[in-house]
C-alpha cells in the first residue's frame, strides 16, 4: 500500500481486486452468499458484482 503514495485510483483499483478475489475464493468455498456494507458508495460493489460475473 505505501507504494501507492497518494494514488487514490491505484488503491482503489488494487482494493477492487483484492476484494473480487476474496470474494471468489468465498463463494468457491462454498459461501451462500455475499453481503456488502455499502455506506452509501454503492459503485465499488457494483464493481465487484459485475467482476464475478453474478446474476442480477
Amino acid at each position: 500500500m505505501e507504494g501507492f503514495g497518494d494514488d487514490v485510483d491505484s488503491v482503489q483499483a488494487f482494493g477492487l481486486d483484492v476484494v473480487t478475489q476474496l470474494c471468489e475464493k468465498l463463494l468457491a468455498g462454498g459461501a451462500p452468499g455475499l453481503h456488502f456494507y455499502t455506506l452509501n458508495q454503492a459503485e465499488p460493489s457494483i464493481e465487484i458484482w459485475k467482476r464475478l460475473g453474478l446474476p442480477r
